[in-house]
């Protein structure tokens, strides 16, 4: 039970830093991504709660699957927890973003953005999952 508990925590603390992150970087972001605007600037669908429904549940999908792995590598102690969240973010998702990003010709301000915040995520995530 605690393990569930334990990723649930992990993926709202990762949804909350994106929430703080993108709040910061939301004028280079809807630039970077050509976002279509509404008359106020903001994200058209940027209103759609299914967005942040879906976000969080990749989220979850993420966190559930770091937990697995760091279960069955024994990554078990915070500073373990952080240097693999980094590594997971940083060498697994954020090389993805950017293949995506290089075949649909988008800005490298765009890779940057996102994979930082992967990063970042996914740092908070192992630090959660290896705190209890």
């Amino acid at each position: 039970m605690l393990e569930i508990i334990n990723v649930l925590v992990a993926a709202v603390a990762s949804f909350a830093a994106g929430s703080a992150y993108y709040m910061k970087l939301a004028e280079p972001w809807m630039e970077a991504s050509g976002v279509p605007r509404n008359d106020q600037g903001q994200p058209v669908n940027g209103a759609n709660p299914m967005l942040y429904v879906g976000t969080f549940l990749m989220q979850l999908v993420v966190a559930g699957m770091m937990r697995h792995v760091f279960e069955l590598a024994s990554i078990d102690t915070l500073g373990k927890g952080l240097i693999s969240g980094i590594g997971i973010g940083l060498f697994f998702i954020t090389p993805w973003i950017a293949i995506n990003n290089a075949y649909g010709n988008r800005p490298k301000k765009l890779t940057l953005i996102d994979g930082g915040y992967a990063t970042i995520a996914c740092a908070i995530m192992g630090v959660v999952l290896t705190l209890f």
